[in-house]
């Protein structure tokens, strides 16, 4: 049977913290086989959106969300987050890699949790092809055995990124996941994702501050700004001819 392509649909979205009304009106979608690119400067309300879509929100005191937000035909608003979170690949600005487990049992510990392998070998072949998707392979496949700690910054990155592949997610959201890492890493990841959305038919939202990232990666741009969408649409066409004056100030790095 072949995997269900999980399409993700964001209408109304409205969300408070407290008193703070943080996303207003907003509205995406993100189609199988495509990469989205969430932009917009600090505090524009782009992790939040993230947050939501994974139902990490839950954990933020004082948030209260309104709107549909859909993955495939599943309300995640009205799901069970854990459910809705073994769906999703997550990868956030901070490396997380599990510091007491090895460089091999960070990739395997999800596959064997969920039950898609059992056997080493089937294991193995798992691990190979997520690290070889998060470009590191060829830098750890002789020291499987090491730690994290052992690790460059870059690397712990790719390293997370080789864990959330490893379950093969249809639906992947990545938080600023090249922020804190090094430029010859950052190409690595952003090929990585690339790369996973079109071999997969995987549905990938990045969120980046960084206007150039969106343009170089990405097949649809999302532009918020205090909360609203200023912008959507095609990459080139949000990029070459924006039709918002906020977003070309944006795009030349004026707000």
């Amino acid at each position: 049977m072949a995997e269900e392509l999980l399409e993700v649909r964001v209408e109304d979205l409205n969300v408070w913290i407290g008193d703070n009304h943080i996303l207003k009106d907003v509205y995406m979608r993100a189609v199988p086989g495509t990469v989205t690119a969430v932009m917009g400067p600090s505090g524009s309300g782009k992790s939040t959106l993230i947050r939501v879509i994974n139902r990490l929100i839950d954990l933020v005191p004082g948030s209260k969300v309104k709107g549909r937000v859909m993955i495939g035909k599943i309300n995640v608003l009205e799901s069970d987050p854990y459910m809705v979170r073994r769906r999703i690949g997550m990868v956030f600005q901070e490396p997380n890699p599990f510091p007491h487990m090895t460089i091999y049992e960070n990739v395997a510990i999800g596959p064997r949790l969920h039950g898609l392998a059992r056997e080493r070998e089937e294991i193995d072949r798992i691990v190979e092809w997520a690290l070889k998707k998060a470009q590191l392979w060829d830098e750890v496949k002789d020291r499987l055995d090491d730690y994290p700690y052992q690790l460059s910054g870059g690397q712990k990155q790719r390293l997370s990124l080789a864990r959330a592949l490893a379950l093969k997610p249809r639906v992947l959201l990545l938080d600023e996941p090249t922020a804190n890492i090094d430029p010859v890493s950052t190409v690595k990841v952003e090929r990585s994702i690339i790369e996973y959305a079109k071999e997969n038919m995987a549905t990938v939202i990045i969120v980046t501050h960084t206007p150039q990232q969106a343009a170089r990666i990405s097949d649809n741009i999302l532009f918020i700004y205090e909360g609203r969408v200023i912008e959507y649409g095609p990459t080139r066409e949000v990029v070459l001819h924006p039709r918002e004056e906020l977003t070309r100030k944006f795009l030349g790095g004026e707000v």
